[in-house]
């Protein structure tokens, strides 16, 4: 009998080195057991002409590899954290949340011009609504141009179409040694990350008796604190469909610092706010502040974007 703990992934370079990452983690504290990989190709793989936002959004990444954890034809599975929804599947858990990675955006420019250089009118591709918005908002002349495909890809689109600049996640360059590229990192004041950004989500069964005890000793107690907060935030605004919102929390001598933004797609209005608490408290803090930017309208611009998603839908 096949005693191998099997890890589920995705194909591409960077969700690789993800998945080969936990594997030898848990090589390290468990020499004697196999851990080997299973990769999976999932609908978001699939589709590469189209923007997530008009073809389901985040969960296009993982259903097809939790489907095959809830069927027991793998153990766990390696996701990045900002991909996952914000309803995880019953049966299924996050396991571990390992030490987060840097969770900014960073700049990628043809000419290595900081953004606010480039010239007017200027060519950004993203396929992100959230990174999309931010962007108009801090600059209403910018021209956003969707743009899909693993890290590899889109970094060669940088060079071979009529881009200025691409945006991307600090954590999958760093990941893939590639900061060589990286002209700017964004700040938050002008490039809230996605809730999740730059840590990963090692997923298993609920109450699996043999893989949790293995995952806790890859839990990161800090990370998972933060990123449990950023995700009630999420979860409060319904945020399993791709849409622009971002939560970014910090910890800081037992206080959890949470800021998060919904934005119209256009980047014409931007709702923001900040909370902080008690550190053992994230969650009811992500709740707190998701319940401020309702207060303020946010629910109105959501209930628009899912009324566009129906009609588009529709049509």
């Amino acid at each position: 009998m096949d005693s191998s703990i099997k890890i589920g992934t995705r194909a591409s370079k960077l969700a690789l080195w993800q998945a080969n990452w936990v594997q030898s983690a848990l090589n390290e504290k468990f020499p004697d057991q196999k851990v080997v990989l299973i990769t999976i190709k999932t609908k978001g793989d699939k589709i590469l002409d189209v923007p997530l936002a008009k073809v389901g959004g985040k969960g296009l990444f993982v259903k097809e590899i939790e489907q095959a954890l809830l069927e027991g034809r793998i153990d766990m599975a390696v996701h990045s954290m900002k991909d996952m929804p914000a309803e995880i599947p019953e049966g299924l858990c996050i396991g571990a949340i390992p030490q987060r990675e840097d969770s900014a955006d960073v700049l990628i420019s043809k000419d290595g011009l900081a953004f606010s250089e480039l010239k007017r009118g200027a060519v950004i591709g993203t396929s992100s609504l959230r990174r999309a918005a931010q962007l108009r908002h801090a600059r209403p002349d910018i021209v956003i141009e969707p743009l899909r495909g693993n890290l590899d890809t889109r970094l060669k689109k940088l060079q071979t179409e009529d881009l200025d600049a691409i945006v991307l996640a600090a954590a999958g360059i760093r990941r893939l040694s590639l900061e060589h590229h990286i002209t700017e990192y964004l700040q938050a004041d002008i490039m809230l990350p996605a809730v999740g950004q730059g840590a990963l989500c090692i997923e298993m069964r609920r109450k699996d008796p043999t893989i949790g005890p293995m995952l806790a000793a890859l839990d990161h107690m800090n990370s998972r604190a933060v990123v449990i907060g950023e995700r009630a935030f999420l979860n409060r605004l319904g945020g399993s469909c791709q849409v622009p919102i971002a939560g970014h929390g910090k910890i800081r001598a037992d206080t959890f610092s949470l800021t998060g933004l919904v934005a119209d797609v256009d980047g014409s209005r931007i709702i923001k706010a900040s909370l902080s608490g008690p550190a053992d408290g994230t969650e009811t803090i992500g709740v707190q502040l998701a319940e401020q930017l309702i207060a303020r309208g946010a629910d109105r611009i959501l209930d628009k974007l899912q009324t566009m998603e129906s009609v588009t839908d529709e049509s």
